[in-house]
Parts: C-alpha cells; sequence; structure tokens
C-alpha cells in the first residue's frame, strides 16, 4: 500500500521456466532456472476461487493438457500462511501428500518469505515449487507445450496479432485485472476514485471494442479473452459490491455482458467456474473489508445460460 493509500500489487514471482528442451525461451524472463518439459513431471497447483489461477486452469483445459499436466486444486479460504487442500479427502493433496501449498514452497526455499501464491507449478518428484509467475505460466502452456496440445487446440497467441495482443492485454491487466483490486483495498478515497474512473473508462473501451468483434482480437478467442473473461466471471458476485465497483454491473453492459456469457457457454471456460467458491474466498478472506464474514447469497447466476446472440459477430 502506498502512503497514498494505492494499492500497490507484489509482482515478484519466481522467475523459473518450463520450456522445450530446457531452452532458453524467445519471449519473457530468464532470470531463473530452466526445466524440460516433461509429461507427468508437473502438478499444477490452482483454485476456482482466485482469477489468476483460474487463468491457468482454462488455458490447460483448452489446449488439452489434462493428461499431460496434473492438477491439483485448494479450497476457497486460506489464512495468512498459506492456501490449503481442505477439497481432499483428509485434507491432503493426493499426489503431493502436502495439507499446504506452503509446504512445496518451503521444499525448495526454505527460507521463502513472500506471499504464497497460485496458481504454483510443483515438480513432483523434489515436491518443490518450480514457478508461481501465473502470466509466464499460461504462455509457456501455449508454446513451450505444443508437442502436447490436442489436435484442434486454438490458436491462443497468433503471431500476426500478438503486438497488439500484448497492448491490449497490458492496459486489461493494470486497468480492470488489478483494476477491481485497486478499487477493492485502497485505503483513501481519493485512490479509490482515481482507481474507479480508470476501471470503468477501461471497462467503456471494451464494450466498444467488443460491440464490433466477437472477441477481443476478432474471431477467434485468444489468451487476452482468457485474462479478462476471469475478471468479468468475478464482477457481478463480488466486485460490484465489495470492491465498490459500482457504477454500473456486467449485466448492464450489452456487449460485455453478451461476450462474457459466450465465453462462460464455450467448453474449457464456464465449467471451470464455481461461484460458491469465488464469493466465499472474497467475503470470507478479506475481513478488513467484510467482517463479519456473511457470504451474499446472491446473484442469481442462472443468467451465464442465457442466449448471448454473439454468433453473428
Amino acid at each position: 500500500m502506498s502512503d497514498s493509500g494505492e494499492f500497490k500489487r507484489d509482482t515478484e514471482y519466481i522467475p523459473d521456466r518450463i520450456t522445450k528442451d530446457a531452452r532458453k525461451p524467445e519471449h519473457g524472463p530468464v532470470e531463473g532456472e530452466l526445466w524440460p518439459v516433461e509429461p507427468g513431471r508437473y502438478r499444477l497447483v490452482a483454485a476456482k476461487a482466485c482469477p489468476w489461477a483460474n487463468r491457468s486452469i482454462i488455458v490447460r483445459n483448452l489446449l488439452g493438457l489434462e493428461d499431460v499436466i496434473s492438477m491439483g486444486l485448494c479450497g476457497p479460504t486460506h489464512d495468512e500462511r498459506s492456501w490449503t487442500f481442505d477439497l481432499d479427502p483428509g485434507g491432503r493433496d493426493p499426489v503431493l501428500g502436502y495439507e499446504r501449498l506452503q509446504e512445496a514452497y518451503l521444499k525448495r526455499f526454505p527460507d521463502y518469505s513472500r506471499g504464497i501464491t497460485v496458481p504454483a507449478v510443483v515438480d513432483i518428484e523434489s515436491g518443490g515449487v518450480v514457478t508461481n509467475d501465473y502470466p509466464w505460466i499460461t504462455h509457456d502452456f501455449f508454446f513451450e507445450w505444443r508437442d502436447h496440445h490436442r489436435p484442434d487446440a486454438p490458436d491462443l497467441w497468433p503471431d500476426d496479432l500478438r503486438e497488439e495482443m500484448e497492448d491490449v492485454m497490458e492496459r486489461i491487466y493494470h486497468e480492470v485485472n488489478n483494476g477491481v483490486y485497486r478499487c477493492g483495498f485502497a485505503s483513501s478515497q481519493e485512490a479509490y476514485e482515481e482507481a474507479y474512473d480508470r476501471l470503468f473508462a477501461a471497462l467503456d473501451w471494451l464494450e466498444d471494442r467488443l460491440s464490433e468483434r466477437r472477441y477481443l482480437m476478432g474471431p477467434q478467442i485468444t489468451e487476452a479473452d482468457v485474462r479478462l473473461f476471469t475478471t468479468l466471471a468475478r464482477f457481478d458476485a463480488v466486485y460490484h459490491g465489495h470492491f465498490k465497483c459500482n457504477r454500473n454491473k456486467l449485466t448492464e453492459m450489452p456487449a460485455l455482458w453478451g461476450y462474457a456469457r459466450d465465453l462462460f457457454q464455450t467448453p474449457g471456460f464456464g465449467d471451470t467456474i464455481d461461484f460458491f467458491q469465488i464469493k466465499k474466498h472474497y467475503y470470507v478472506v478479506h475481513k478488513n473489508i467484510n467482517p463479519t464474514g456473511i457470504v451474499p447469497k446472491g446473484p442469481d447466476t442462472s443468467v451465464w445460460l442465457t442466449p448471448h446472440g454473439r454468433d453473428g459477430l
């Protein structure tokens, strides 16, 4: 948190990458170690409650990597120490044997003192965390694990759109993905209102963009859509009220709402969304915002299955 009350996200993640033959990648950080692509070696640890982890679940599904990279899911609530595997029998991940994700971090870095975040990729044999750098986890699922994609996997990073797509994703990250948190965790009126204005300016830009095209980059789904979707899926259920992002609801923005439903009804997207877990995470874990821990009963989630009318764009 800055002196002005602005929320500052800690973006210092474990910079290791998993690449084909542990090669140096063409894009992104190489400050950490390079690990080889190896089916069955790694376990993705995620949580359906978390939007950043939700991305990795969706991309893994879209690319057909379910039989290549196993997945463990943490429950929606956690304490200051770590996410836990309380959804599994006995409260332990059946592959790693851990009760807490923290154990994988400490297995590799005994003095690890930063946040224990999801998603994280864990080396099954050693039990140690490999990386928690979520933007590069999904990027590398596409570029480095290509030999293991299903035959009809979507091209999430079209070469001819990459430069524009990265600009779009950069704005979405700062103003929308992180923008809702900048609203919710602001500790001054000025910081909150500045974040609020930036968020809705970006949503208006997206509303205009999506009124003329089915997906963010045109007629096909890309990584940019995955990144925006996980925030939109949580907007009315959490961010509108809990984070005070209340100029309007998602359901009141015709293009964005139709777009969000279009993705929700696409295999690999909506089946990763658990509204109960999402609400429980935010309203129970954020005690400074919601000290009672009461989880709202609404909104009605059946509206996500109503016709979206986007097929013709």
